[in-house]
């Protein structure tokens, strides 16, 4: 079986409070990514980054005291792109970097996991927690990145994120 986590591909990450440059540029990527996955039988998942309105007074907030992806709001929706892609497929809500619930989920598929390939926002952040965290829940699997649908909050930070994920034995990608 062969798993496609789309990670935090969200309104705020491209364009609104934390959005960049190469964030948008990764959007027709990502998304040519998320069809070819769903064409090829991969299973399809998304993360969504997932914060309250008391944002600021938690950990997170106070190191990053910018209200982002607060829950209900246009911020914390998944890009319109690829809204039609999340109908019938695992939305997992997040409420820091790496999420504990997708390593249950990627770890109790039935049929064996032969590859679990990340895509999505930021490398740096959530990309290489969440990667690692497939690693340690299912350390046989083949974790992957694919680099070109990807962004970092800097060029810089995400080439690094790639650098740290390889010494990791992650495989990284380039399309």
């Amino acid at each position: 079986m062969k798993i496609l986590v789309v990670v935090d591909m969200q309104n705020d990450f491209v364009s609104g409070a934390l959005g960049t440059a190469e964030a948008k540029d990764i959007v027709p990527c990502v998304v040519g990514r998320v069809v070819d996955g769903i064409n090829q039988g991969e299973t399809v998942l998304f993360t969504r980054d997932t914060h309250e309105e008391n944002y600021l007074d938690t950990q997170e907030g106070k190191k990053l005291p910018v209200p982002h992806c607060i829950r209900g709001t246009e911020g914390w929706e998944i890009i319109d792109q690829l809204t039609e892609y999340t109908v019938d497929r695992t939305v997992v809500d997040k409420p820091t970097f790496g999420s504990r619930e997708l390593g249950r989920i990627l770890a109790a598929e039935q049929e064996p996991v032969e590859k679990i390939t990340f895509i999505g926002l930021c490398t740096d952040i959530c990309v290489i927690s969440n990667a690692l965290l497939a690693k340690a829940f299912l350390p046989e699997a083949e974790i992957a990145v694919d680099a070109v649908c990807c962004a970092g909050v800097t060029p810089e930070s995400h080439r690094n994120a790639l650098a740290a994920m390889q010494v990791c034995q992650i495989t990284v990608e380039n399309g």
